[in-house]
């Protein structure tokens, strides 16, 4: 199966030194350009694949083509291309905004939208999948199969895209931003230099992790294990529940807007 990735920024270069790093497609089969070559031709370099000249050149080459451009663009990318794709390719969106339906309404393909997660860099975390009506059950499986080689696929449905999204996609900068600040916090009140906090902190999360892949514990679980009574975790955390507030619930309500102009934008494009 040749692949073809249209925008090679930092989710572009994700997914293709994921599916090389896996296996899940030969760079041999990889086809990938950018608006600017240099970038494109910098990961091949290190990765190998075929740099194209233009987003035309990509199509043609490639029997499934990732759109990993800003969502704005995706709309241009597909309508300046579209007599180009066929019936037989499989065409997939990587942006929260663009729609499967907004796909289907432009082009003859099997369309699909794969939203990775940066943990798939380490062949880990999870990846959320959705398909659309046309979609075949060929191209279903084909690309479940590539997702399945760099993460714990996630078929969801449409309502519940930004969300998912969020925690999965998101998710990994807001908790590194929590765990920065974490750092900072101990450097500034106790006498811990920043380097020390950084490798405890950074040790912990992936015992953390384990914890959890391994099913150890579960959250709740593990918290009760962890917080003594009268302990000084309990008072940790009853200090966090006194500051956090509802730090989270604002959070969401943050990306829920944004989404809602970002879904404006693509259907005033789409028309969809």
């Amino acid at each position: 199966m040749k692949a073809g990735i249209i925008g090679t920024g930092n989710m572009g270069k994700v997914i293709i030194e994921a599916f090389i790093e896996s296996k899940a497609i030969s760079p041999s089969n990889l086809y990938m350009t950018n608006r600017t070559l240099k970038k494109a031709k910098e990961i091949q370099e290190k990765n190998g694949g075929h740099v194209m000249n233009s987003n035309e050149e990509v199509i043609k080459s490639s029997d499934i083509v990732f759109i990993c451009v800003k969502p704005h663009d995706v709309f241009r990318v597909i309508e300046e291309n579209k007599d180009c794709f066929t019936g037989d390719q499989c065409v997939v969106s990587i942006t929260s905004p663009v729609s499967v339906d907004q796909l289907e309404s432009t082009i003859p393909c099997s369309c699909a939208r794969f939203i990775p997660s940066i943990t798939n860099r380490a062949l880990s975390g999870v990846s959320l999948l959705t398909f659309g009506s046309r979609c075949s059950e060929e191209w279903k499986r084909k690309l479940s199969t590539l997702a399945k080689h760099v993460s714990a696929p996630v078929v969801i449905d449409e309502n519940i895209t930004r969300v998912a999204s969020d925690i999965v996609s998101c998710g990994p900068a807001f908790f590194s931003y929590l765990t920065q600040r974490f750092i900072n916090a101990a450097v500034e009140v106790t006498e811990i230099d920043t380097e020390t906090a950084t490798v405890l902190a950074s040790e912990m999360l992936v015992g953390l992790g384990d914890l959890l892949k391994k099913d150890i514990y579960t959250l709740p679980a593990l918290q009760e294990k962890v917080c003594v009574k009268g302990g000084v975790t309990g008072k940790g955390i009853a200090v966090m529940e006194k500051e956090l507030g509802e730090v989270f619930e604002k959070l969401f309500q943050a990306t829920q807007e944004k989404f809602e102009d970002d879904l404006a934008e693509t259907r005033s494009q789409f028309g969809v």
